[in-house]
């Protein structure tokens, strides 16, 4: 058996179309046809292709539903990031209004606690005294 210089492939002689995948090639008596024959011991590559066919079919499947939770998932999230916009906005005018409340009132406030907490020692000390 002499040996084809392509890529270390034997070379079988048997005609001058043959590869090394197991398919040869005949002509046909006069015509430009080429009759194509497949070695049965590789005859399993077509099941091993369909095999490999099926699966590719499904990780496509796979691929798009990721692709389509990927989707949902960032609707969501836009729209929870468009909340949080909205509830810091709220925060926001809220701390305005209650700073501005506090300057104007805060000074009275505080000195009514000041007097509350006078008049509350005031009290307790003359209850102490009488009992």
């Amino acid at each position: 058996m002499a040996s084809d210089s392509h890529a270390g492939a034997p070379f079988y002689g048997a005609g001058p179309y043959r590869s090394r995948a197991g398919l040869s090639t005949r002509s046909a008596a006069a015509s430009d046809d080429i009759q194509l024959l497949i070695d049965p011991m590789h005859g399993e590559l077509e099941d091993e292709i369909t095999g490999l066919h099926k699966q590719i079919r499904l990780l496509k499947g796979v691929a798009q539903e990721i692709g389509t939770e990927a989707k949902s998932h960032n609707e969501f999230l836009n729209q929870l990031q468009m909340t949080l916009i909205k509830a810091q906005a709220g925060v926001k005018n809220n701390m305005r209004r209650l700073n501005r409340n506090i300057n104007q009132h805060g000074t009275n406030h505080v000195v009514h606690v000041i007097a509350f907490g006078l008049l509350l020692f005031a009290i307790v000390y003359l209850l102490s005294k009488v009992s």
